[in-house]
């Protein structure tokens, strides 16, 4: 049988050769053979199960102790040993999470008025300039901002549309601000579920979701894929999500540069999003909400055409969320609007 050397190895299994050294000094994963003068590593390609079986355990987040553990164990058992794990890291995340908002709630309200803040906002979905049709999904409340973007072909427009229905019944759920984070996941997972139900011939639709439900003082944030939200505060804009994109990881790594990766074939090509892969990990995080604060949810029909500059001076220069929608979309248009165009925009105002 031929060996693969430690890089070809490394490369078939998308693990790194440095990932691979540690695996070995920890008896997880040992090299078949290693040459006596220059110590190089080789390995067999049966071992490429276990190989990544361990990397996807890692990017779990499942600790190497319990990786071995699962390595040792029978296919069923693995399986079973995986799951208990994940449910006790879902249970202890979740109240974290319940202590994590109720703090936030308790140090965020000291000193504040009675008046609670509320959102004033506007909405626009339309087709791009050469699209003959749009799975592009905005959704915008008193409580909830939503927009999804649904991948182009058969069921993108039902996946999108369903991601942000299934958050929808949050908007009259009575959950405290302290369980906003925990009670957002789950609807997350309900509608992964049923983006995931829409599969017909063979064909499974897929869709970014990014949203955020209030509760009081309290915003929670949800996002997946390469949907965005945008903060202005004080004249500055800031973004809130980072994209979940092949070329965003490769700027993460190093690999390449913003502006290549703005440029890159691939920039489109989705690392996470509902109704993908594995079940989905949507990241949250919670905010307080301020008077004066404005939100921008948009597609990448908006962001992949309309730079954070121009972004910035047409939201600080709008009157209201209906100028700022209307003049975002003829942005879009006058860079050619190649994608369809999802754009919410919210001022968080005194209720």
């Amino acid at each position: 049988m031929e060996l693969l050397t430690i890089g070809a190895f490394a490369r078939a299994a998308r693990l790194t050769p440095k990932a691979l050294r540690l695996y070995d000094e920890l008896g997880l994963l040992p090299p078949v053979a290693v040459d006596p003068h220059s110590g190089y590593r080789y390995y067999e390609p049966a071992q490429l199960d276990r190989a990544r079986l361990i990397a996807a355990l890692r990017r779990a987040g499942m600790p190497l102790a319990d990786i071995q553990a699962v390595c040792g164990l029978p296919p069923v058992a693995a399986a079973e040993a995986v799951d208990a794990w994940w449910r006790r890291v879902s249970a202890d995340t979740a109240a974290r999470g319940r202590v994590v908002a109720l703090l936030v709630d308790q140090l965020s309200e000291r000193g504040a008025t009675m008046s609670v803040p509320t959102f004033r906002y506007a909405v626009r979905c339309t087709a791009g300039a050469v699209r003959d049709s749009n799975e592009d999904t905005a959704y915008a409340s008193d409580t909830l901002l939503a927009v999804a973007d649904g991948l182009r072909g058969p069921g993108g427009a039902a996946a999108s549309t369903a991601a942000v229905d299934a958050l929808r019944p949050l908007e009259l759920a009575d959950a405290p601000a302290a369980e906003l984070l925990a009670t957002l996941a789950d609807a997350v997972t309900t509608a992964d579920r049923t983006v995931r139900m829409h599969a017909a011939d063979g064909h499974q639709p897929v869709t970014t979701l990014t949203a955020i439900l209030r509760r009081g003082t309290q915003l929670a944030l949800v996002h997946v894929g390469d949907t965005r939200a945008y903060l202005l505060r004080g004249g500055e804009l800031s973004r809130l999500t980072q994209d979940h994109t092949y070329v965003q990881a490769q700027v993460d790594q190093g690999r390449l540069t913003p502006a290549e990766a703005a440029a890159h074939p691939q920039r489109a090509l989705l690392s996470r999003a509902l109704g993908a892969g594995a079940p989905v990990e949507a990241d949250l995080a919670l905010r307080t909400a301020l008077v004066g604060d404005r939100y921008l949810l948009c597609s990448d029909g908006l962001s992949a055409v309309v730079g954070p500059a121009a972004l910035r001076a047409t939201l600080a220069g709008a009157d209201d969320p209906e100028a700022a929608v209307g003049r975002l979309v003829d942005l879009a248009y006058a860079e050619g609007a190649p994608d369809n165009i999802a754009v919410v925009v919210a001022d968080v105002v005194t209720g």
